[in-house]
């Protein structure tokens, strides 16, 4: 991830197994890398993959947490994701309640 003035991110992945993303939620949240995990879906993903245009009902996850985080989300969800290429993306949070960021920051070990 690159450098940003943000210290809190948005990490998003997908998959098509919820049971996936609900043992990655609760072991981000365990490990205290995440302060807040939302699995919303099902939702309907279309990409590109292996030279073919695809589709797929998905479920979408959010992981609310700091920047200083990252690498051991990253590396959570690489580890116990069900895709060979998961989407992991992190997304600033540029503002936000004051007292929800203060839990925020609070919920995750740095």
């Amino acid at each position: 991830m690159h450098e940003s003035d943000s210290e809190f991110i948005l990490v998003q992945t997908t998959s098509s197994e919820v049971a996936v993303l609900e043992k990655i939620a609760r072991q981000l949240i365990l490990e205290r890398f995440a302060a807040c995990v939302q699995i919303s879906g099902p939702i309907t993903s279309h990409f590109s993959w292996e030279g073919k245009i695809d589709s797929t009902s998905e479920w979408l996850c959010s992981i609310k947490t700091t920047r200083k985080a990252w690498r051991r989300i990253e590396q959570t969800i690489l580890e116990m994701h069900n895709y060979d290429l998961p989407e992991i993306i992190a997304l600033p949070i540029i503002d936000g309640s004051t007292t929800y960021l203060e839990w925020l920051r609070e919920n995750v070990s740095e």
